[in-house]
């Protein structure tokens, strides 16, 4: 036998025992992080407290740094109620005045409505001055308003058929977070118009009472001649109050 046979016969042998070691630590390790995560998973079981303190471990760090914003939701401690006017632009501003004239409300809160609206308008493709004047029609922009039929908040949402889309801000109790109900009215009537072929106006009627409406009294037309007021004032035009 040559040499270079017996080269080949000892790397070969080599590489066979490199090969088994890599299994044997790999197959080890996997092992040992099945066992860990067993473990894991047992004791969150057993105490409910780590749970929830992972849990919230995990959310405040994605919320640190911007992970998934689409669908966590957002911290309201963490947020301004009240915008002062002077930081929005001219025509947000000039709504948030004339919203809080004509409904009597402190501007600066709803200031803080309107830069939401706005910013949310893209998401549901709807127009910012349609969520407003909705909000303006059903609750005069009062936030703890609740109807006989249990609708409630600014968009008077009914909090028992649209539970779902509370609990990722929390729960029912949301629904009388000034900007929760803002989100979750603007994506319910999203979905409204979309059920209605796009029609506004039909997912307008659909909003109010659903498909058991037949006459809404006078509803649609309060909601879009706001709309259009609004669009006067972001414009320029001085509308006035009455």
């Amino acid at each position: 036998m040559n040499h270079s046979s017996i080269w080949r016969q000892r790397l070969a042998l080599l590489m066979t025992d490199i090969t088994r070691g890599l299994f044997l630590v790999t197959h080890s390790s996997l092992a040992m992080l099945g066992l860990a995560a067993a473990a894991l998973v047992l004791a969150l079981w057993w105490q409910p407290a780590w749970l929830n303190a992972a849990e919230s471990a995990v959310f405040n760090w994605l919320r640190e740094r911007n992970v998934l914003v689409s669908w966590l939701p957002e911290n309201a401690a963490e947020r301004a109620t009240a915008v002062d006017l002077s930081a929005l632009p001219p025509a947000q501003a000039a709504v948030a005045e004339w919203l809080g004239s004509k409904y009597r409300v402190a501007p600066e809160p709803v200031a803080a409505l309107v830069v939401e609206a706005y910013e949310m308008a893209p998401k549901v493709k709807l127009p910012a001055h349609l969520i407003l004047a909705v909000m303006a029609i059903e609750s005069s922009f009062h936030p703890y308003v609740q109807s006989h039929a249990g609708a409630q908040g600014l968009m008077q949402v009914m909090g028992g058929i649209h539970a779902r889309r509370f609990e990722a801000y929390g729960g029912s109790e949301t629904a009388f977070d000034p900007v929760v109900n803002l989100r979750v009215g603007a994506a319910v009537l999203a979905d409204a118009i979309k059920l209605k072929g796009g029609s506004v106006e039909a997912g307008l009627r659909f909003y109010l009472g659903g498909d058991a409406v037949t006459e809404d009294g006078g509803y649609v037309a309060k909601v879009l001649t706001e709309k259009a007021r609004l669009d006067q004032v972001a414009a320029g035009v001085k509308v006035p109050v009455q």
